[in-house]
């Protein structure tokens, strides 16, 4: 990635970030909103950035079994447990400031490849993770709406398309992988037929690599359900804590909940329409997905974090599971820089002697 986009991808996520909180504290009371946040108990806390750690590391840990279980790396240390958590939190941060979480996978590929890990099986490793992610939230998205549609309806409000919009969007990559996977050859078609369309109506500038790289996609696809078809017990693995990775993330709302000591709605609800405000923001094209996610929050959670607690619940919920770890996965960023920078000066060094 050069560094003017870079610079430029920063500058759109600082900038939608200054927006958000403009809109959140203007015309609020900022000592009152400061004395409910400092009532939040230590005890539940704890708990809360925990499993936000958890979500982070539960992704790096499938990245470390997967690649174990396909033998793929060259090196001790590209293999180790501590080293795929890396790679998860270094997604993480350039997911999070690239609309749409478009920056995490390439990210972490490079890291990858240089830690030795063979480039063809890091790609079927990221791209299992993220279809199975994907899976697993439409499943989850489908049964709330089927099972729970009238509290669903009531609860959004005015938010309630946007859910079916998000819902939708996610449908539609789900099948598309499932096209790419199951009919690879009408996909590849399909996509270079729109590809030379875009191109005609000039949405696309003209590029001779980009049919090699729609080639490369869909291969790199085709080799992740080639190796699932035969490791089918492993894939379901991947489900089951994919599942309880994305629980995780819904269940810290309601530690915060209890953290202020609140009472009166079940668990059960709160992470109901946690995951409902996560799916409906989870494709939009914004970084981080900010601003949607705390618009739609103060409605969602209205009637749940009642009285002055609605705004400090959601800097203390939104706090621990976005920017705190962003804060942590740029910290892990910079030692990876360094550490790479000094490697590279050592071996430069040695070369010259």
């Amino acid at each position: 990635m050069s560094v003017k986009k870079r610079i430029l991808e920063v500058t759109i996520f600082l900038l939608v970030m200054f927006l958000t909180f403009y809109t959140l504290f203007s015309g609020k009371n900022l000592g009152e909103i400061a004395n409910a946040v400092s009532k939040m108990s230590v005890g539940y806390l704890v708990p809360a950035a925990a499993l936000a750690i958890f979500f982070v590391c539960a992704e790096g840990y499938m990245i470390w079994y997967l690649l174990q279980a396909m033998k793929a790396n060259r090196r001790k240390e590209g293999s180790s447990l501590i080293r795929c958590i890396q790679y998860s939190f270094i997604g993480f941060f350039y997911s999070g400031i690239t609309p749409s979480a478009t920056g995490g996978q390439p990210v972490q590929l490079y890291y990858m490849s240089k830690d030795g890990n063979r480039g063809s099986d890091s790609t079927v490793v990221l791209m299992t993770v993220a279809v199975v992610y994907k899976f697993v939230l439409v499943i989850l998205g489908a049964a709330i709406l089927l099972f729970w549609y009238r509290p669903l309806y009531s609860e959004l409000g005015k938010f309630f398309p946007l859910y079916l919009f998000g819902l939708l969007l996610n449908v539609i990559l789900v099948v598309v992988i499932a096209g790419i996977m199951l009919m690879p050859n009408i996909m590849l078609r399909c996509a270079l037929f729109f590809e030379k369309l875009f191109v005609k109506m000039s949405i696309l500038k003209p590029s001779e690599k980009r049919p090699e790289k729609i080639h490369e996609f869909i291969g790199s696809y085709q080799n992740a359900v080639s190796w699932l078809r035969t490791h089918k017990g492993k894939l379901l693995f991947i489900v089951l804590v994919t599942f309880l990775q994305r629980c995780s993330v819904f269940l810290l709302t309601y530690m915060v909940y209890l953290g202020f000591g609140l009472h009166g709605t079940g668990m059960m609800k709160v992470i109901l329409l946690q995951a409902a405000v996560y799916i409906a923001v989870d494709m939009l094209p914004l970084p981080g997905a900010q601003g949607i996610t705390e618009l739609m929050y103060q409605t969602v959670f209205a009637h749940v974090f009642t009285g002055t607690y609605l705004i400090p619940s959601m800097l203390v919920s939104r706090g621990i599971n976005f920017y705190f770890l962003l804060i942590v996965s740029l910290i892990i960023v910079l030692v990876n820089k360094i550490r790479y920078k000094s490697t590279v000066c050592r071996n430069v060094k040695i070369e010259n002697e």
